[in-house]
C-alpha cells in the first residue's frame, strides 16, 4: 500500500524530531525532510500546532500498533500481566528518542499528554497505592513500617518496577550520546523480561 502524503509528512517530522529535537519542527525542515513543498504542508496542517498534535497522534497511534502487535491482542483483551510484557518488550526494543522527546514536551501541554496518557493508561502498571503515613515517634514508626511493608502488594510494586527498568533503558538510550553495545543492551533487555516470568 502507497503511504499517504500526511504519514510522508509525519514520518519526516519524527525524524526531524529524532535527529534534532522538537523545536526544530519547523514547516521548513519538515518539507525539506518529507522532499515536499511548504505549501504541501500546509495543505495537510494549517499551523505548526497543528503538525505538532498529528505527531504527538501518528507517534502515539504506532506505538499502540507495536503494543498490540507484542501482545498478540487490544489492551482490553489482554491480562494485566500480558499487557506489562507487551509495555517492556516495546520500551526496551522499539521506543524512540522522538517518543520520549515528544512525550518531555508533551507533559507541559494538556492536548499533547492526553494523547501519550491514554496509550499508558491502557497498557502501563500505575503506581501500587502509597503505603500509610508514618507516625511521628520512632518506635511507632518501625511499627508503621512493619505494618505498611506487610500490607502492601508486592507483586504490584514488582510491575512497577518492571515498568521503571523499561522505561529506564529507554531513557538511558535516549538521552545519552554514548550508545550501549549490542551485546549489552540485549544483556540488558533479556534480564528484563526474564523478571516478568519470575
Amino acid at each position: 500500500m502507497r503511504t499517504s502524503k500526511r504519514t510522508q509528512i509525519l514520518d519526516a517530522a519524527t525524524r526531524v524530531v529524532q535527529r534534532e529535537g522538537v523545536k526544530s519542527v519547523t514547516f521548513d525542515s519538515v518539507a525539506a525532510e518529507a522532499g515536499l513543498t511548504k505549501g504541501g504542508l500546509l495543505y495537510h496542517f494549517a499551523s505548526r500546532g497543528d503538525l505538532i498534535q498529528a505527531i504527538h497522534q501518528h507517534l502515539a497511534d504506532r506505538w499502540e500498533t507495536d503494543l498490540v502487535a507484542a501482545a498478540g491482542k487490544p489492551a482490553a483483551e489482554a491480562t494485566r500481566d500480558e499487557r506489562l510484557a507487551a509495555y517492556t518488550r516495546v520500551a526496551i526494543q522499539s521506543a524512540t528518542r522522538a517518543e520520549l522527546l515528544l512525550m518531555l514536551e508533551g507533559s507541559t501541554n494538556t492536548a499533547h499528554a492526553a494523547v501519550w496518557e491514554a496509550v499508558t493508561e491502557r497498557w502501563a502498571p500505575p503506581p501500587p497505592p502509597a503505603p500509610a503515613s508514618a507516625p511521628a515517634s520512632a518506635s511507632a514508626s518501625a511499627s508503621a513500617s512493619a505494618s505498611a511493608s506487610a500490607s502492601a502488594d508486592p507483586a504490584a510494586l514488582d510491575r512497577f518496577i518492571l515498568r521503571l527498568a523499561a522505561d529506564g533503558l529507554w531513557l538511558y538510550e535516549s538521552l545519552t550520546s554514548d550508545r550501549l553495545d549490542p551485546a549489552m543492551r540485549q544483556a540488558v533487555a533479556e534480564r528484563i523480561a526474564d523478571a516478568l516470568d519470575q
